[in-house]
């Protein structure tokens, strides 16, 4: 079984064979944040499959941003590029956690901690947090948390 690492090295090869641009350039940028992600810090370190989707993740967020930004701006060629590259980066990531599936295993955490009220947040994000990783984005973690103890 192949690593991510060298699934996306592969897909580099495939992309630019196929002359795809946007493909190419997105896995380039990629590739280079998790070499640079290896090379920080005192020493150089092979990344786990886990740390080398998390650098995905990080940078598909990049791109939503920019998106969001670009949008703002009034420039939409650009925005419909970074929304490209994020759904090609997203592409590699496991599913996202539907808004129902996320509530339901929030409600759950809320349930067994018994929390009630804003100022439990906290204890029940600590619960939430180790189901979800990797499968929701921090800040539709925290709002649905918001919304459950409101």
């Amino acid at each position: 079984m192949t690593t991510l690492k060298e699934q996306l090295h592969e897909d580099l090869t495939a992309a630019i064979k196929a002359r795809d641009e946007l493909r190419s350039s997105t896995i380039r940028l990629t590739l280079s944040a998790v070499t640079s992600e290896e090379v920080a810090g005192d020493e150089k370190r092979e990344l786990s499959d886990d740390e080398v989707q998390r650098v995905i993740a990080r940078e598909a967020k990049k791109r939503r941003e920019a998106a969001e930004a670009f949008d703002k701006a009034g420039r939409t060629e650009q925005a419909v590029r970074e929304r490209a590259e994020g759904e090609l980066l997203a592409t590699y990531l496991p599913k996202q956690l539907s808004d129902e599936e996320l509530a339901a295993i929030v409600a759950a955490a809320v349930a067994e901690s018994g929390a009630s009220g804003p100022q439990a947040m906290g204890a029940v994000m600590k619960l939430v947090k180790p189901k979800v990783e990797g499968l929701a984005e921090g800040g539709r973690v925290a709002a649905a948390v918001k919304a459950a103890l409101v």
